[in-house]
C-alpha cells in the first residue's frame, strides 16, 4: 500500500511539474500574441481592449513589413532548395555508401550547429564582402544554408536508414538503373523525411537572424532584422503582430511534420532525432 501510495503521489507530482514547465516555456508566446490583438500602443498585458489595427498596419501604404516579409519568404525558399539538395547527398554519401571516416565527416557535418552562430555569421560576412555580395538574397541563403543543411542531413539520414535496403537491390537485381531504383524505390519512400527536412530548412531560414543581421544591406533586411531595427530606435506595437506572424509559421510548419510523420508511414521513418543517424554510423563503422 505504502509502494501503491508513493507511486500515486510520484505521477500526480510529476503530472504537476510537467505542466508547469510547459506553462513556463509557452507564457512569453501566449502573452506575444494576446498582446498584438490589444489597442495599447505600449503592448500591455492584459489588453484593455480587442483590435485588429496593428495587423492591418503592416500590409498599409508605405509599410517596410511587406517588403521583409517577401525578402524572408525568398531567402527562406531559397534555403530549402540548397538544403535538400546538399543534404540528399550528404545523407546518401554517409548511409549507402562506405565512406572513409564517416563518423569525422558526420561531426564536420553538424559542426555548424555547435558553433556559436554569431562566429559563423562573422565567417561569413568576410567571406561575402570582398565579393560585393552583401544584401543579395543568394548570399543570404547561402549563408542560412550553413545552418539549415545540417538538420537536414540528420533528417534524412534517419529516413534511408528506415528504408529496407533489400527493395533497392531487388530493383537492381531486375536490371533496373541506379537512376531507376533512385526515382522509383528511393525518392518515394524518402519523401515524407524530405518533406519534413524542407520544412524544417524553411522555419530555419525565415527564423535566422545574426547571419541575416550581417549580410544585409540597408535595402534588403529580413523579417527579424526588421523587428531588431524597429525595436532598438522605438517601440512599434506592429512588431507584436509580427512576432505573432512567426509564431503561427513555427505552429504550422510543426503541424504539418506531424501530418507528414502520420500519413507517411511507422517504423524508424519517423525517428527524426539526430540520434539515430549517429547510432547507426557508429554501428556501420564497427562492422566495416
Amino acid at each position: 500500500m505504502i509502494a501503491l501510495r508513493s507511486t500515486v503521489t510520484g505521477r500526480i507530482a510529476l503530472t504537476v511539474l510537467s505542466t508547469l514547465v510547459l506553462l513556463f516555456l509557452a507564457l512569453p508566446i501566449v502573452l506575444i500574441v494576446v498582446t498584438s490583438f490589444g489597442s495599447d500602443a505600449f503592448g500591455s498585458f492584459p489588453p484593455d481592449s480587442w483590435t485588429l489595427g496593428w495587423y492591418r498596419q503592416l500590409f498599409a501604404e508605405g509599410s517596410k513589413w511587406p517588403a521583409a516579409l517577401s525578402l524572408s519568404a525568398l531567402v527562406a525558399s531559397l534555403t530549402t532548395v540548397f538544403s535538400l539538395v546538399l543534404g540528399t547527398t550528404a545523407a546518401t554519401a554517409l548511409v549507402r555508401s562506405r565512406l572513409p571516416l564517416r563518423s569525422a565527416v558526420y561531426g564536420l557535418v553538424l559542426a555548424p550547429l555547435v558553433i556559436p552562430q554569431v562566429v559563423i555569421a562573422l565567417g561569413l560576412f568576410l567571406l561575402f564582402e570582398p565579393a560585393a555580395m552583401l544584401g543579395s538574397p543568394i548570399a543570404i541563403a547561402l549563408g542560412h544554408t550553413v545552418l539549415a543543411a545540417p538538420i537536414a542531413v540528420m533528417i534524412l539520414m534517419a529516413t534511408l536508414q528506415g528504408i529496407d535496403e533489400r527493395l533497392e537491390d531487388a530493383a537492381a537485381s531486375m536490371g533496373a538503373s541506379r537512376l531507376t531504383v533512385a526515382r522509383r524505390i528511393t525518392l518515394p519512400l524518402a519523401m515524407p523525411g524530405m518533406i519534413a527536412a524542407a520544412i524544417f530548412s524553411f522555419i530555419t531560414s525565415f527564423d535566422e537572424f545574426f547571419i541575416s543581421m550581417f549580410l544585409s544591406s540597408v535595402d534588403t533586411t529580413t523579417l527579424p532584422v526588421q523587428v531588431f531595427n524597429v525595436l532598438q530606435f522605438d517601440v512599434d506595437p506592429t512588431v507584436t503582430a509580427v512576432s505573432a506572424l512567426l509564431i503561427a509559421v513555427a505552429v504550422v510548419a510543426l503541424v504539418l511534420v506531424a501530418l507528414v510523420r502520420r500519413l507517411g508511414g511507422s517504423g524508424k521513418q519517423e525517428g527524426l532525432l539526430p540520434t539515430e543517424p549517429a547510432m547507426g554510423l557508429s554501428t556501420g563503422s564497427e562492422a566495416s
